[in-house]
């Protein structure tokens, strides 16, 4: 949220920021600790320590901020209240000075190393924009952030401690892609289809051998149908990469709000995402890389702005996944029909949910199908469609 709102404002709180993250860019006075600290008049949670209780089984956090805050930046904003020109420069600077700080410590790892290959780990390392600046502020040359870099990739980076470090094993694993989850069988699917039908749902349902089923949908999203996508195994991290996916037309820039307003409701400044084949990148970015984890934004080339206008941010940016055959070659063949069908190689790609998990199971991507105006669900080999769908975005 803070990316994509801080792309609205200039970072004017700069002066504050400053006081209240506090970098050292000296090596000389380091001491081999971090080269910043935080401005402790600002928090509360040195002197109280975090406080969190439970409402409903879901943890709260409470104020981690003192009032010093509130006088310096103004008040906190009420969950619901208008997001203004205030928060956008915020949230500007926010992300201007954590790119300081990240840029600080990387240049400072590589000066005590002089190592070009980077490996980042944690919730920071989600920050796309930040991601996509690496290469032109630091000396580094290469990049890898696995798709679940936050805290729920402690559980691969504890099963590979135990393999390497404890039992010695040598290492061989590379992980290219992202689909370690769950896959259903071609009868568990069909079991949830048996039981549309049976319900009487309202819906077309076909079975389509692979090759009729990518054109099929392919063909409904550039229609402008908003299109439900679940196939293969389940994708390891919080970014849907084609496999349990919604897709949609970006070249038609109202899909943005379409999303929202049928499915999403997510917040208007939160941009949507391009999937695109990993052979155009460079027709439609600029100094982008091959980044299969959706993981990195970089500028979309100014003349593309209006070819793929639902998938450019406001500053003319893109989190990007490319996509190649040997990581996914179910989702390169739909992405393939689509271009086909309208010469853009570009899907517009969101996780399959609504304000909630992204699903999972086969029953949940039905259930999500029928709760939204979704149009089409294209689940294994069964193509449903609801009779009620019209042939464009506005239905």
């Amino acid at each position: 949220k803070v990316m994509g709102l801080a792309a609205y404002g200039q970072p004017e709180y700069q002066d504050e920021f400053e006081k209240i993250v506090r970098l050292d860019s000296s090596p000389a006075r380091s001491n081999g600790r971090a080269p910043f600290h935080l401005g402790l008049d600002y928090f509360v949670h040195h002197k109280t320590g975090p406080e969190m209780t439970w409402r409903e089984g879901s943890p709260v956090l409470g104020k981690l901020y003192s009032d010093f805050l509130d006088t310096r930046l103004g008040p906190s904003r009420k969950a619901g209240a208008v997001v203004d020109r205030r928060h956008e420069q915020i949230a500007a600077t926010v992300q201007a000075r954590l790119e300081e700080a990240v840029f600080t410590l990387l240049n400072r790892l590589y000066e005590l190393h002089g190592i070009k290959k980077l490996c980042l780990a944690g919730g920071v390392a989600f920050n796309c924009v930040t991601n996509g600046k690496i290469f032109q502020r630091t000396p580094f040359e290469e990049i890898f952030i696995q798709p679940a870099a936050g805290d729920a990739g402690l559980a691969v980076g504890a099963a590979f401690y135990v393999w390497h470090q404890i039992l010695g094993r040598p290492r061989s694993f590379e992980m290219q892609h992202a689909y370690w989850g769950p896959e259903f069988s071609r009868a568990r699917i069909g079991e949830e289809v048996a039981k549309l039908r049976m319900a009487d749902a309202g819906l077309r349902i076909e079975e389509a051998a692979e090759e009729a089923l990518v054109k099929k949908t392919a063909q409904r999203i550039a229609e402008g149908r908003v299109v439900g996508w679940f196939q293969g195994r389940m994708e390891w991290g919080p970014r849907a990469l084609g496999n349990r996916s919604i897709l949609t037309d970006p070249r038609r820039p109202e899909m943005k709000e379409v999303l929202n307003a049928r499915i999403k409701r997510r917040e208007p400044f939160r941009p949507f995402c391009p999937s695109i084949l990993a052979e155009a990148v460079d027709e439609y970015f600029e100094g982008a890389r091959h980044d299969p984890f959706m993981i990195t934004v970089y500028p979309i080339k100014p003349e593309k702005h209006s070819v793929i206008p639902a998938v450019t941010h406001v500053d003319g940016t893109g989190r990007l996944q490319s996509v190649r055959r040997e990581d996914n070659p179910l989702y390169r063949e739909l992405i393939q029909a689509f271009r086909q069908l309208t010469g853009v190689p570009v899907l517009l790609n969101t996780s399959f949910n609504e304000n909630e998990p992204i699903v999972n199971t086969p029953a949940e991507a039905v259930d999500c199908f029928l709760r939204t105006k979704m149009d089409v669900l294209a689940i294994g080999p069964y193509f449903l469609e609801k009779k009620t769908s019209s042939t464009d975005a506005h239905g």
